[in-house]
């Protein structure tokens, strides 16, 4: 299957430091990818790029081959969504708003929403169970019900790729799954490539096909997690000791932490 999302030796620096250096990936769509890496290592910076939030220094990222360098922002809005890692939200907006924008890529100005977008609108809440919520405020939801609504407004956006930023950070353990298990499913029925940035090892190593080790601003290894989450490798990238193990109930690979290195 031919690549929804390719990274060319994509480069980026901020004041003269390199933060990403070369990064070279293809996605699939129906893909799950997990971006892997210590704090500081160019994980959010790699996402900003990804959807012309921030501009490389050097390489490119293309959208079905196509340079985003040349696209417009409404017209990568119309196939990449984003989840950010912050869900603040200031303005005094209705859940049913929030999710709502998830369509503005595809309205016309000064014009309402069509039967369709109504129908996708009312099917994400749904699916991310918001509708009980639909004309509370958003300020007044919790941190994980706000983020819920984040989530929802992409799957609004109908996209081809999803770029999310430790989406589970604000979630209770059962709504991580819920939602990590919905987006695993669209992935799979609509052939979206997601790409999940995240601290939580276990969690990503349960629901991604792949796993991108950064480390030192670059690919540290890549392929399925029993072959780039060893003993070596987490211990070099994080400095812990761990090791993948069969989940026999589930049939999937996890993680087992055991602490911090020790000299």
């Amino acid at each position: 299957m031919v690549s929804l999302l390719d990274v060319d030796s994509l480069s980026y620096q901020y004041e003269k430091k390199t933060v990403l250096d070369k990064i070279t990936l293809g996605i699939k769509g129906g893909e799950i990818i997990g971006i892997l890496g210590p704090n500081g290592c160019g994980k959010t910076t790699l996402l900003k790029n990804l959807n012309k939030n921030l501009k490389p220094h050097g390489g490119c990222v293309l959208i079905e081959g196509e340079d985003i360098g040349g696209i417009s922002k409404r017209e990568i809005a119309q196939s990449t969504a984003v989840v950010p890692q912050s869900n603040e939200l200031r303005f005094a907006f209705t859940v049913r708003e929030i999710v709502t924008m998830g369509r503005m890529p595809f309205q016309e100005s000064f014009r309402g929403e069509t039967a369709k977008d109504l129908e996708i609108i009312g099917r994400a809440m749904e699916q991310t169970g918001l509708t009980e919520f639909a004309d509370r405020l958003i300020s007044t939801l919790s941190g994980g019900e706000r983020q819920r609504a984040i989530i929802a407004r992409a799957i609004t956006q109908t996209p081809k790729i999803i770029l999310m930023d430790e989406p589970t950070l604000h979630l209770d353990i059962n709504m991580q799954f819920e939602i990590l298990d919905l987006i695993q499913k669209l992935s799979r029925e609509n052939g979206l490539a997601v790409v999940i940035v995240s601290h939580d090892l276990p969690m990503v190593t349960r629901y991604c096909d792949r796993i991108v080790l950064i480390h030192d601003h670059r690919i540290f290894a890549m392929g399925a997690p029993e072959e780039t989450l060893t003993k070596e490798n987490m211990r070099t990238v994080f400095n812990v000791d761990a090791e993948l193990e069969n989940d026999p109930r589930s049939g999937r690979s996890t993680v087992r932490l055991f602490g911090s290195c020790k000299e």
